[in-house]
């Protein structure tokens, strides 16, 4: 038996080493393709977090500039960002401040220009406050139709209220007084009962005469 046996033994032996003289070269080359994905997805992590740090520490001159009003330093802290974190929470923060303190300037060109930036290649997280903020600015240079176009297109259901309380502002500067009514009441209803929103939008209804 053991001679059967080992003969057996030694024909599986026989096999495995052909079959790896066959495919070795695939074996191995999965296994440094396994191993360069490794390292690369490491790699790809560290310099995520270096980059989101640089970004970090190259936010906090805007936000110092930012705090002591001075637009000028925020602009000059903000540009840099800007170009070389183009896609990062921080610089999508930035061309916010950048936009608030051109709107305090009266500069609204510049704060459309930045919003409109932060609605197209800012963060998820701050495109939804653009497009509440370049509404304001729009209706500030009396652009209504299209301050009304932009709240139109909000999807996000977190402002839906805060809208349609500017959409009653846009109609109101209009001169569409039930149509200002109406929004202000859907920003009312629409509107948590913590959302400041509800007690603005319910007094400007109340002002106009309420619900009619």
């Amino acid at each position: 038996m053991s001679g059967s046996y080992d003969f057996e033994e030694q024909e599986r032996i026989a096999e495995l080493k052909a079959w790896w003289e066959d495919n070795r070269w695939y074996v191995l080359g999965a296994i440094v393709a396994a191993v360069v994905a490794f390292a690369g997805y490491r790699g790809w992590i560290y310099w995520s977090a270096s980059q989101a740090a640089d970004a970090a520490a190259m936010y906090a001159p805007v936000a110092e500039a930012a705090k002591a009003k001075d637009a000028k330093k925020v602009a000059e802290a903000a540009q840099p960002l800007l170009a070389k974190h183009p896609r990062s929470y921080h610089a999508s923060e930035a061309a916010l401040v950048l936009a608030r303190a051109a709107f305090d300037a009266n500069n609204l060109e510049e704060a459309r220009k930045q919003l409109e930036w932060v609605m197209t290649k800012g963060v998820e997280e701050h495109r939804g406050v653009a497009r509440m903020r370049l509404a304001a600015v729009l209706m500030e240079q009396k652009k209504y139709d299209e301050a009304l176009k932009v709240l139109d297109a909000n999807r996000d259901e977190a402002f839906t209220a805060l809208a349609a309380d500017l959409r009653g502002d846009v109609m109101l500067a209009q001169g569409r007084l039930d149509e200002a009514r109406a929004a202000y009441k859907l920003a009312a209803e629409k509107a948590g009962p913590r959302n400041p929103v509800k007690g603005l939008a319910t007094t400007k209804l109340n002002a106009l005469g309420g619900a009619q």
